[in-house]
């Protein structure tokens, strides 16, 4: 009789305490998370537009063909790629791209200028027209070898009209 102890009404074990505390933990989480949004993002309208309108007065950008440029067409330039004989060729036209005062520096200047461009293109070899970020450091360096012949007041850049790899 010693070993069956009577149990009293409030010993009765608990169960997990119900649904109430799990809804009002997922609210106080909420309302956590939705604080925290507001607070960081500030709350307010953003101050600068993704796309701002063009009725500001403003324009979006400065036009790339500048009207105070000329563009003076080289000679068509056809070279070798790699050590094979003649098995591939990369043929390029461009042009300088100057200002009006320095156009006659410019066609003075060709044979220089085609000297210093097909210097660096027979350097290259086919691997790196492969390469995809290959066309503007192309680019970049025509660009540079034109100011190093030209001067940085006679030469703001290169366009490319015409390349071929063949």
């Amino acid at each position: 009789m010693a070993s069956n102890p009577e149990k009293e009404p409030g010993d009765a074990p608990k169960s997990g305490g119900g649904l109430v505390p799990l809804i009002v933990l997922a609210v106080v989480c909420a309302l956590g998370a939705f604080g925290t949004v507001f607070i960081l993002s500030g709350g307010d309208e953003p101050t600068v537009l993704a796309c701002a309108d063009h009725e500001e007065g403003s324009p979006a950008h400065a036009p790339l063909a500048m009207d105070d440029y000329v563009y003076v067409d080289l000679q068509e330039i056809l070279v070798t790629i790699g050590n094979e004989p003649a098995t591939r060729y990369v043929k390029i036209n461009m042009s300088v791209i100057s200002d009006s005062e320095h156009m006659g520096a410019v066609k003075k200047a060709e044979p220089m200028l085609v000297d210093a461009f097909v210097g660096y293109l027979r350097a290259l070899t086919l691997s790196d027209f492969e390469s995809a970020d290959f066309y503007p450091r192309m680019r970049e360096q025509l660009a540079v070898r034109s100011e190093v012949v030209l001067g940085p007041e006679a030469s703001h850049g290169v366009l490319i009209t015409e390349f071929l790899l063949r």
